[in-house]
């Protein structure tokens, strides 16, 4: 049996009539009662009654295989439509690895454009350093990832997304809150609260450079894992933060934000991915980064003009 029996006898069972179901069908009527002859033949019962000679009518076990060879092509036509989306990316599972200082400007906005875009894309995010993303990767626990390079591992495909600079971050009651621009020399005798160096050895090293042109080494007495729990720790008063200038957009009461006088390094935000693992929905999440930092890109320079 092939898709051409049903289809032929469901062009039979509407018309009720060979004539008009040939020619529905573009075929010639001989060649179409051979086939539901073969049909009948397969199945072992009568699936119409001839009242006349090209006129007929169901029977009842002709009604019933009817309605099951509409929900075959029903069925059919669901399962080539789920495939076609599927390879367009429009459906799928993506598992997105990211550090929290995504979160407080790009993330959100790249998430909520590849929601309009691909609803039915299932996104599953976790949470990661840049070294655990690596590991996430290479484990294939993760399509994708927003780190921060350098990454150990230089077999990735990775995309810079974005660089910015480093600010601080102190108490508003603090004296050297009232200035705009403050020089690092003058953090000599601060209190530091930083993270971890092994969760993120790119930005300590780059926090420790910064400082030591100022010819010190910070005094760290607080250590945490995440950046929200850094500015909470200074808004605490337990010390001050040198934090990449996204932070500016984590609010929290008594913390301001100060630039620094000295040229900071850049810190740098890339998407990260295994290209032997590329599959349609990745594609389409790439494009919708790429598009989204582009236009971000765009907008400040429009700012700074």
């Amino acid at each position: 049996m092939e898709l051409r029996h049903l289809r032929y006898f469901i062009a039979v069972a509407e018309e009720l009539h060979f004539s008009r179901a040939a020619e529905r069908l573009h075929i010639a009527q001989p060649p179409l009662s051979q086939q539901i002859q073969q049909l009948e033949a397969e199945l072992g019962v009568e699936l119409f009654q001839r009242k006349t000679k090209r006129q007929v009518q169901l029977t009842e076990a002709g009604q019933v295989f009817l309605q099951e060879a509409y929900q075959l092509f029903a069925q059919l036509s669901k399962a080539i439509d789920l495939t076609q989306r599927t390879g367009r990316g429009e459906k799928g599972l993506l598992r997105v690895g990211f550090t929290s200082l995504v979160t407080y400007d790009l993330l959100p906005v790249i998430l909520r454009r590849f929601r309009e875009h691909f609803l039915e894309v299932e996104l599953v995010l976790q949470e990661l350093t840049t070294t655990q993303q690596e590991q996430a990767l290479f484990n294939r626990r993760i399509h994708v990832g927003f780190a921060h390079p350098p990454l150990e591992d230089n077999t990735f495909n990775q995309e810079c997304i974005q660089q910015e600079g480093l600010i601080l971050a102190l108490l508003e009651t603090h004296f050297l809150a009232r200035q705009e621009n403050i020089s690092v020399r003058s953090l000599k005798d601060e209190n530091f609260i930083m993270f971890p160096r092994h969760l993120g050895p790119g930005l300590y090293d780059q926090i420790l450079s910064l400082c030591q042109q100022g010819n010190f080494s910070p005094k760290v007495t607080q250590e945490a894992i995440q950046m929200q729990t850094i500015i909470g720790l200074v808004s605490a008063g337990m010390g001050i933060a040198i934090v990449p200038s996204s932070l500016q957009n984590l609010q929290r009461a008594g913390v301001v934000y100060r630039t620094l006088e000295e040229k900071t390094p850049l810190v740098e935000t890339a998407v990260v991915w295994r290209q032997e693992d590329m599959t349609p929905v990745l594609r389409e999440f790439l494009q919708i980064v790429r598009s989204v930092c582009g236009e971000l890109i765009s907008e400040k320079g429009d700012r700074l003009h």
